[in-house]
């Protein structure tokens, strides 16, 4: 079974479009272009979108 993490290896800020990259298998820059287009016209709705994922979704304890 799939589950959702946080990346610790592929993050910028804290780790969630890392982990939503790694959960779909899509490139995560892909998935921080669409969030930057995203956020331009309505910063506070995916901002605070982005602060409850991460505070959700758990960190990858996988050591690399």
């Amino acid at each position: 079974m799939k589950r959702l993490y946080r990346s610790t290896s592929n993050k910028m800020i804290s780790g969630v479009l890392g982990g939503l990259g790694e959960y779909f298998n899509v490139d995560a820059t892909i998935l921080r272009l669409i969030f930057v287009i995203l956020l331009i016209p309505s910063f506070m709705t995916f901002a605070l979108i982005y602060l409850v994922a991460a505070l959700i979704i758990p960190i990858d304890e996988e050591i690399y």
